[in-house]
């Protein structure tokens, strides 16, 4: 699933190629997505506006129109975005297509079809939507006297802590595995026993790891592409996530694995050795 730095880089390539374009109209598959789609009198929101600003927010893309109504589409496990020329020939899991007033078209292709498309209108509020959240890792309330407070007295492992959207959004798996591993914290710690110090190094971490992976173009570990259809390389640098049984690169000993909350956690038991 394409996590914080997928989900910004796909942004800050789509928003020259569409920022200031007429959306014309809208076209969907009868393919359903992971949330039903959008109706007509949703889709009427945004056919003839003009795109104002594509941002992300969390692991959403939202594209916002002029009369403030917006698009928020979630990629789920294999969505792409992409620009095509009109007319070009469609791919078999083409489901949404999106006209703009220069005769090219944006499109989604969703191979398992757990990406969404949802629409607000212009009375709707971003952050209503995204109030059960926490607040995003390049935002000042992301802090480590924020994360300290949430952690207090939890018993949960601080991986699975930082993966939850209520905590801090956009923090998925290969980012939570490589910030606990350059923090030197064991995946399975809790997070109610970290100290102040440890929690300030796991921020500094995961702001400098996601800045280097948007700088890369994100990490393609299967199916991830940017919306020019090019293949993020911060994989190249991963440090513990996909090694298992290699070395690390710091210490030499073999890269192992937990399974915490169902999810693959990789750390090295030299550099991460648990508590007690």
């Amino acid at each position: 699933m394409p996590e914080l730095p997928e989900v910004e880089v796909i942004c800050r390539g789509l928003a020259p190629l569409i920022e200031g374009r007429r959306l014309e109209s809208v076209a969907l598959s009868k393919q359903r997505l992971r949330l039903p789609a959008p109706g007509k009198a949703a889709l009427a929101l945004v056919a003839g506006q003009k795109i104002s600003r594509v941002q992300r927010r969390a692991k959403y893309i939202v594209i916002g129109m002029e009369n403030s109504a917006a698009m928020i589409i979630h990629l789920g496990m294999t969505g792409r975005l992409g620009i095509f020329p009109e007319g070009t020939p469609l791919l078999k899991h083409d489901h949404l297509r999106w006209l703009l007033d220069n005769k090219m078209e944006l499109r989604f292709n969703d191979t398992r079809r757990f990406g969404s498309l949802r629409i607000i209108g212009p009375g709707g509020d971003l952050e209503t939507l995204f109030g059960d959240q926490g607040p995003d890792p390049f935002q000042p309330g992301y802090s480590a006297e924020y994360l300290a407070e949430k952690g207090r007295g939890r018993k949960l492992p601080v991986k699975n802590f930082l993966m939850d959207n209520r905590i801090v959004t956009g923090i998925g798996n290969i980012y939570a595995c490589e910030t606990l591993f350059a923090a030197r914290i064991n995946p399975k710690t809790p997070a109610g026993a970290l100290k102040l110090k440890e929690w300030r190094t796991i921020v500094e971490n995961s702001r400098q790891i996601l800045e280097e992976a948007i700088a890369c173009g994100g990490s393609s570990i299967s199916d991830y592409v940017n919306s020019s259809g090019e293949k993020g390389y911060f994989q190249v640098r991963l440090r513990v996530y996909g090694r298992l049984g290699e070395p690390c690169r710091t210490c030499g000993k073999p890269v192992e694995k937990y399974i915490l909350g169902g999810r693959a956690s990789f750390f090295c038991p030299g550099c991460q050795p648990e508590k007690g």
